[in-house]
């Protein structure tokens, strides 16, 4: 029996205030994922101490044990985080946040507004929001994003809010202006040339109220692109906005831009790395003579995928402002929405493009401010808004997974999804309030898995690689300390969650500290007749949709005896809790 590498995998705590969906995807977890690469000699297996159960064929068995002494990482309560897409401002859906069922239910997490669509936006504090009275500049760089993370101090602030409530008819006519405004923004994707946007104080009000009635934190990403002469940043306008949130008392950290080393592709003018890593210290220098800011927090560069190029440009700028940011950001899309294939998702190259890039980034930052912390701060599975009935369908899933998986392992802080909701098709929410597949699954994963990551040894006979070949896994392993946040399961319980993109089942015995142990199954599957194209799941072979529009459906899951083999069904995502495991990892936060 070979060994395989294990890789590990968390999550983030659920508030019982806020809306049931939300915070049912902020529980805190751990994941373990193994990846087999497996030698093809006998005499390169190193046996398991257990034994092979009688009556089960070797070839089709794998044994799993997991280290429960101590975690081989510690991720952050907020893992797990979302986006909104900024077009809910161009589009009308900022007049409709409110603390959804679906939001709260996913409880800690951050939200990020942007940056997906290119745009420019502008502080206007005393004049509504109109197309026209945006300032002439030209594209991309997210003037403003917004990422919320959850507080827990604000919880006690939920009492006085209200869960705002809109007529048919309102949503009705919304949902047509959204989507005639998707046309529009498609065609400025495509086109290179993009409409400008003005902030207004109304409409950070509505941001800022949605966060803080939610119990959650607001991160701001400011406009870059407002330049000096000789090409240094304008801070003016953030100056007015930075001073109006402060004599709200709002609570807000901040950022700087998105993806500054497309400037010159986009617009026709660069920044380099350095001259970024200048203007986040002169934000910084602001943000100290704002009393109420003198504390903030500071994120970024938020790159994009770490190229030569671009990994050049971190190197400019944590030379200069390594030691000014709170934690290095970067962003990734696995395919292009505009020629993705359902085939795509299955593909185990595509799911291992991640892991390079994170070598990449964490070596830069590792060299000159070891320590720091990095977020993925931007991950689709798709771009170019995706692609319906399919970066919105199950099968999506699988990369979303395994992303999560590879992050954690390799020790990423926070990973910021893109988007709960948007004009495109890579949401979590659709826009009649109904969950797709991926946010089920972020649900379970917020539920279920803590932030304690475990590794796990995983044997089992497999295929002999041809010579010069990799055999790439196609059966992908996590475990976690189950969430201290579900109190369905004692503390010392374990989660695996496991992907399976082969198209035969595959059997797994639980050996060493789990065996013998009740496991009780979460297995998701598409419903009905269009398969991995479905945007429709079942838990366990029953349908999940919400019971109306403020309560989600209990998820039950299927109790497997002690000592049961698991059968993972072909091309299916799922979780298994070990109970009672007693893990001393898992018995103390």
């Amino acid at each position: 029996s070979e060994l395989i590498r294990g890789f590990l995998l968390s999550g983030m705590p659920c508030p019982s205030s806020c809306p049931p969906g939300l915070l049912a995807l902020m529980a805190p977890g751990l994941a373990l994922m193994a990846t087999f690469s497996l030698p093809s000699q006998a005499g390169d297996r190193r046996a398991l101490p257990v034994e092979k159960p009688q009556g089960v064929k070797g070839r089709t068995l794998i044994l799993l044990d997991v280290n429960t002494k101590s975690p081989v990482r510690i991720i952050s309560e907020n893992f797990l985080s979302l986006q909104l897409d900024p077009s809910i401002i161009h589009d009308g859906w900022l007049d409709f946040l409110r603390c959804w069922p679906l939001t709260l239910a996913l409880g800690q997490w951050l939200l990020h507004m942007g940056p997906h669509l290119p745009w420019f936006g502008f502080w206007k504090s005393s004049i509504p929001f109109r197309k026209q009275t945006c300032l002439a500049i030209s594209l991309f760089s997210f003037p403003f994003a917004v990422d919320i993370v959850r507080s827990d101090i604000a919880l006690d602030k939920q009492k006085g809010c209200k869960i705002a409530q809109h007529p048919d008819i309102m949503l009705e006519l919304q949902r047509e202006k959204a989507a005639q405004m998707h046309l529009v923004l498609l065609k400025e994707q495509f086109s290179n040339t993009y409409s400008n946007l003005t902030l207004t104080a109304r409409s950070l009000d509505k941001l800022y109220n949605f966060a803080d009635c939610s119990g959650l934190h607001l991160i701001f990403a400011l406009n870059a692109l407002r330049r000096n002469p000789n090409n240094s940043w304008n801070s003016s306008n953030a100056l007015s906005l930075l001073k109006y949130s402060a004599s709200k008392k709002y609570n807000i950290s901040w950022e700087l831009g998105n993806e500054p080393n497309n400037y010159r592709t986009l617009i026709g003018r660069s920044v380099n790395g350095s001259q970024l890593g200048k203007d986040y210290t002169q934000l910084r220098s602001l943000l100290q003579l704002i009393r109420t800011y003198s504390r903030a927090h500071l994120y970024g560069p938020n790159i994009g995928r770490p190229r030569k190029n671009v990994v050049a440009f971190l190197e400019g700028f944590m030379k200069v402002a390594g030691g000014t940011v709170d934690a290095v950001t970067w962003q990734h899309y696995y395919i292009d929405g505009r020629v993705a294939k359902v085939t795509d998702f299955l593909k185990t190259r595509l799911l291992d493009t991640l892991s390079d890039q994170i070598r990449k980034i964490q070596k830069v930052v590792n060299t000159y401010t070891p320590g720091k912390k990095i977020w993925l701060e931007g991950v689709g599975m798709t771009s170019a808004g995706g692609m319906n009935n399919l970066s919105d369908s199950y099968a999506a899933g699988f990369l979303w997974l395994n992303t999560l998986g590879l992050l954690a392992s390799q020790g990423i802080d926070v990973v910021v999804r893109h988007s709960f909701l948007d004009h495109g098709h890579n949401h979590l929410v659709d826009q009649n309030f109904n969950p797709l597949p991926d946010y089920w699954l972020s649900l379970l994963y917020k539920r279920l898995i803590g932030p304690k990551v475990l590794a796990i040894h995983v044997a089992g006979l497999q295929r002999k690689p041809r010579p010069g070949r990799v055999i790439r896994d196609k059966l992908r392993i996590y475990a976690h300390c189950t969430s201290y946040h579900n109190h369905n399961y004692v503390r010392g319980s374990i989660t695996l969650y496991i992907i399976n993109l082969h198209r035969s089942r595959k059997k797994i015995k639980l050996a060493g500290t789990l065996r013998d142990k009740i496991v009780h199954q979460y297995l998701l599957q598409p419903y009905g007749k269009d398969g991995l194209h479905s945007k429709s799941v079942q838990l366990n072979g029953q349908p999940l949709a919400m019971v109306d529009d403020g309560t989600l459906p209990e998820l039950k899951p299927r109790p497997l005896r002690a000592g049961r083999t698991l059968v993972i069904p072909p091309l299916t995502m799922s979780f298994y809790v070990v109970k009672n495991v007693n893990a001393l990892a898992c018995r103390y936060r």
